[in-house]
C-alpha cells in the first residue's frame, strides 16, 4: 500500500495497522495553562476490527494528575465518542497513553478531537 503525504488519510487500512491522521486537535485553555501538550496521535483498533483506540503522546511542562475528557467530533460537527480518563505526568516527562473508546466508536481521520 502506498503512503500519502500531507493531510490525506488512507481509508480502508487493514486491521492491525496504525493510522496517523491530521484531525484538528483542540486542547482546552485549562489544560494549556496546566502545562499539557500533545504530540503525535495514532488511531488503531482492538480485536474487534474497529478503530476505537487513540494513542496520544502527551508532553508535560508542569506536574499533572487529573482526569481528561476526550470528545470525538465528526466532520459534520456531531459528537460520536466521549471518554474520561486520569492522565498523570511529571514536569519534563513525555509519554504515550491509550484511550480505549466504546467498540461502536470507529474513529476516522477527519473531524476534531477535543481535550478538556
Amino acid at each position: 500500500m502506498a503512503g500519502k503525504a500531507g493531510s490525506e488519510f488512507v481509508n480502508g487500512v487493514a486491521k492491525g495497522i496504525e493510522k496517523t491522521f491530521q484531525n484538528e486537535v483542540v486542547l482546552s485553555e485549562g489544560l494549556k495553562t496546566q502545562g499539557v501538550k500533545t504530540g503525535k496521535i495514532i488511531i488503531h483498533g482492538s480485536d474487534s476490527g474497529v478503530d476505537n483506540i487513540l494513542s496520544v503522546y502527551f508532553i508535560f511542562d508542569k506536574d499533572f494528575d487529573h482526569a481528561i475528557t476526550i470528545r470525538v467530533i465528526s466532520n459534520e460537527g456531531q459528537e460520536y465518542g466521549r471518554l474520561t480518563q486520569v492522565v498523570a505526568g511529571r514536569q519534563g516527562e513525555a509519554k504515550y497513553m491509550d484511550f480505549i473508546f466504546d467498540k461502536r466508536t470507529n474513529i476516522d481521520g477527519r473531524g476534531k478531537l477535543l481535550f478538556e
